[in-house]
């Protein structure tokens, strides 16, 4: 049963540091606490699942029931020459969980190192980075669904992965808590340097025998040099997805702006970095008052600290109104605005 307390202060559990309340807050440390979860009174206004709080914008304060996940461990459930298979709490924090399989030689997820948030956050975006993304690795995801109190695994087709997407932020939105993810994770090693300028950091670095632990150094470095650490400065790291575009889309927009950057996908589909386009449109480093967009980084949106979650929520849809104008590209939010 879930010990519930009122009107609980959430500042230090959102990467923004919003200082927001929650009406009605508990924490879970186990899948069994979880039992009548759908009858506990407090719950009548609705339930708000928060993990690392690494992905979220609280524009207010929470009439909903925050629960906080805190599952922990990682267990290897099996292996075979090639493969690992590890099932972690969703309470985990995933930056620790690369560095477990780092240190254990396991591959796979090296590329996705210094993401923040915890493991339960991982499938419900399926995280990516560096040319790598959750679905690669995920094998099973198992659930606590809200309203009949059971209990569910879904492999990995049935999550219906996409770029920044999946089943659980559309039909299982707020429907189901992620108590658990079984990772596939490789014990030959696949390495991935070709996206962003990994391969330019390995040589800075001096790297002359590729390894997974070089790798995830390597974005270690990349990630702290262009995205401001959350403890620092409020921010939920890139604020905006990528634009999936159609090529003809893009050349068009190529003639006209030579040097924009674009990633051909299958399906005569380009991607485009968002950042390119924000910080064409002048927003990289703007600042008002007590918030505004990184001068390093143009994704980024950041809290120097007091500002309303409101006025980054505004901020952000001017900045997607200049891109559409500038550009005919209408760009979406990966953070979610509670």
């Amino acid at each position: 049963m879930l010990q519930v307390q009122p009107h609980y202060a959430l500042a230090g559990l959102n990467t923004f540091g919003m200082q927001v309340y929650a009406a009605r807050y508990a924490t879970f440390d186990r899948e069994e606490e979880l039992a009548g979860l759908q009858q506990e009174p407090a719950a009548a206004a609705g339930i708000l699942v928060l993990g690392g709080g690494s992905n979220m914008l609280f524009t207010g304060d929470v009439p909903q029931l925050v629960v906080h996940n805190r599952i922990k461990g990682i267990v290897k459930l099996r292996e075979d020459g090639q493969h690992v298979w590890l099932q972690v709490g969703a309470g985990e924090i995933w930056h620790e969980l690369v560095l477990y399989a780092v240190a254990a030689g396991y591959a796979g997820i090296e590329n996705l190192s210094l993401i923040p948030g915890t493991v339960g956050a991982a499938p419900i975006q399926n995280i990516g980075a560096y040319g790598v993304e959750a679905k690669d690795v995920i094998e099973a995801v198992r659930y606590y669904d809200i309203a009949s109190g059971a209990f569910t695994v879904l492999g990995n087709e049935d999550c219906r992965f996409a770029y920044r997407d999946s089943i659980f932020k559309r039909e299982l939105k707020n429907k189901v808590i992620i108590t658990a993810v079984t990772f596939r994770l490789n014990k030959i090693p696949v390495f991935n340097t070709s996206y962003g300028n990994i391969q330019q950091e390995l040589d800075a670095m001096g790297v002359t025998e590729l390894s997974i632990r070089a790798i995830s150094d390597a974005v270690i470095r990349i990630r702290s040099s262009k995205l401001p650490d959350p403890r620092e400065i409020g921010n939920a790291g890139s604020f905006f997805k990528n634009p999936e575009v159609d090529t003809d889309l893009y050349l068009a927009l190529k003639a006209q702006y030579p040097t924009i950057p674009g990633y051909a996908l299958p399906g005569h589909i380009t991607k485009i970095p968002a950042g390119w386009l924000i910080e064409q449109c002048g927003w990289k480093g703007y600042r008002k008052d007590n918030y505004g967009v990184h001068k390093l980084q143009a994704l980024v949106l950041v809290n120097y600290g007091g500002a309303s979650g409101q006025d980054i929520a505004d901020l952000s849809l001017t900045i997607m109104n200049s891109v559409a104008e500038r550009f005919g590209i209408q760009l979406e939010r990966e953070v979610q605005i509670i």
